[in-house]
């Protein structure tokens, strides 16, 4: 299936910025409002069902033999027609 993106930001920001970001995500998703993102004249408004997919990715890129980038990803993913999330899996800790 192909990829559309509807929005993407990239930037260089320090700890407390990016905390404080995901901070209002979180407060965002906890209130049940839909979650505008905007960068410039940008944004896009997503409104993630009860129980969305919740994936979690740490990643290293670049060779095997060299340093590389290191990456956390934090992904919700939910079907447009409103289906909820996949079942139940681990349970996901950050320490």
């Amino acid at each position: 299936m192909p990829e559309e993106v509807l929005f993407e930001s990239e930037s260089g920001q320090t700890r407390e910025e990016i905390a404080s970001y995901l901070r209002s995500v979180a407060e965002t998703l906890e209130r049940g409002d839909p979650v505008t993102l905007k960068s410039g004249s940008e944004s896009v408004t997503m409104d993630p069902p009860d129980r969305p997919t919740f994936e979690v990715k740490a990643e290293r890129e670049g060779p095997a033999d060299g340093s590389g980038e290191l990456s956390v990803a934090f992904e919700l993913e939910w079907d447009e027609n409103g289906s909820e999330g996949e079942g139940e899996s681990d349970r996901l800790e950050i320490e």
